[in-house]
């Protein structure tokens, strides 16, 4: 429980959490050093100079005291003040009520605490100035004043040696920080690369840094190579197969050519439908990489395809266009076949059809909605499946499919770092899709 609580204060990024690694021990260590060592150093060495400083105050304490007279005393403690360094007032007229102790003082409270133990009938002491300690003793002749150089009873300049370690160690940090920012910027060009791929882009990667790290690198290359080769070669498959099926359909479109229309007639539907399926297949495996990546104007995209359906006179309308009219890293002869798609799937279900835009600073949404029975919640999934139909839910009175459609947007939401949402159309009642695309 405590860790589950901790976590949700912890920096998210792996230079802050670098940086807590490397600054969090450095404060631990200089609180360590300065509690456990530096202040019972101090302690120790002031305890000992202030009880030397106690065998002074006493003698003039009981030289005092021995006198006869209140003259004789003063005359006393004026032979013996001077060579001892402690001015001596008799009687004082000054004396405080209580001690005086600076807030931050490291061994304040040892040298009071040592001079009342090391001298008797102590009515004060103050360290209101820090350069002097000033000493107030009950006399038989009445207050005994004594004032001296604090650096007598105590080290002098204890903050020097925190300052130092303070310094030192931000020093020791910026060093150390600008190490392991070298050991982790190979880090972020990989995840960098990786998310470039994840959007259908190539980032040329060369693996640096520590051995693990090169290790890595090397890893997500390799990986990446071979997804490039599994696409080319699944490609180069399909083409070679559509080259090869293409040319007896053709024979056989010839043949049927030579016979009767209307015994011909059932034939020639069977080939235009297999000539549809083999160019769906195509359609599913083709990689699109011949569309890079350019600088595009979503709007224009919109407004593209709304052209492309007035000129076949398809019944779609244009719904909401939000966000600004800025350009946006886009394949558009994908992000156009996919809306194609969309499109085509709506009216193959419904009688008419809506597509809107909304761009982001993080993400680009198209939506096509339609006014066809949608598809129930439950079978979302299913639905972006290849060469899945889901006849139950959908109308079969419209054409039929090879259960491609979705699945190909899909794929090309996945070549931008994207995702393809379906979901219930509020305004139109029927399938709603969204070809949500990371920015």
């Amino acid at each position: 429980m405590f860790f589950g609580w901790l976590k949700k204060y912890m920096p998210r990024g792996i230079y802050a959490r670098a940086a807590l690694i490397l600054v969090l021990p450095i404060l631990l260590l200089q609180l360590l050093v300065s509690v456990v060592f530096i202040q019972r150093h101090f302690e120790g060495v002031t305890r000992l100079m202030t009880s030397a400083v106690n065998i002074e105050l006493r003698f003039l304490v009981d030289t005092a005291n021995s006198a006869a007279t209140l003259a004789d005393a003063r005359t006393a403690l004026g032979r013996i003040d001077e060579p001892l360094e402690i001015g001596t007032v008799l009687p004082a007229d000054d004396v405080i009520t209580e001690d005086i102790l600076p807030f931050v003082d490291l061994t304040g409270g040892t040298v009071i605490e040592t001079l009342r133990a090391g001298v008797s009938d102590i009515l004060a002491v103050s360290l209101e100035r820090r350069s002097r300690v000033v000493v107030w003793v009950q006399t038989r002749y009445g207050p005994l004043r004594m004032e001296l150089r604090r650096a007598r009873v105590s080290a002098s300049n204890p903050h020097q040696l925190l300052v130092i370690m303070v310094v030192l160690g931000g020093i020791m940090t910026v060093i150390a920080y600008v190490f392991l920012r070298n050991q982790l910027r190979p880090i972020k060009r990989m995840a960098r690369a990786a998310t470039d791929y994840g959007k259908g882009r190539i980032t040329p990667f060369t693996p640096s840094g520590a051995i693990e790290v090169r290790a890595a690198g090397m890893a997500f290359l390799d990986m990446r190579n071979r997804l490039e080769r599994q696409t080319q070669s699944r490609t180069m498959m399909l083409s070679g197969v559509s080259h090869d099926l293409r040319t007896p359909l053709t024979r056989m479109r010839l043949g049927l050519s030579m016979l009767d229309p209307q015994d011909a007639a059932p034939l020639a539907h069977d080939v235009d439908d297999m000539e549809r399926l083999l160019d769906a297949f195509l359609d599913f495996a083709r990689t699109d990489a011949e569309d890079s990546l350019e600088p595009t104007i979503p709007r224009q995209i919109i407004a593209d395809v709304l052209a492309d359906a007035t000129r076949m006179k398809q019944e779609v309308t244009l719904g909401a266009i939000e966000g600004a009219d800025e350009k946006v890293g886009l394949r558009p002869l994908a992000i156009r076949r996919a809306l194609n798609n969309l499109i085509g799937n709506a009216l193959r279900y419904g009688t008419k059809a809506e597509i809107g835009v909304s761009v982001t600073d993080r993400a680009v949404r198209f939506w096509v909605e339609d006014d066809g029975p949608g598809i129930p919640p439950d079978r979302y999934d299913e639905a972006l499946s290849p060469f899945v139909r889901l006849d139950p839910a959908r109308n079969q009175d419209k054409g039929s499919g090879v259960g491609l459609g979705l699945s190909i947007v899909a794929d090309i939401a996945r070549t931008h770092g994207g995702v393809l949402r379906l979901g219930v159309s509020e305004r139109l009642g029927g399938l709603k899709a969204e070809l949500v695309l990371a920015r």
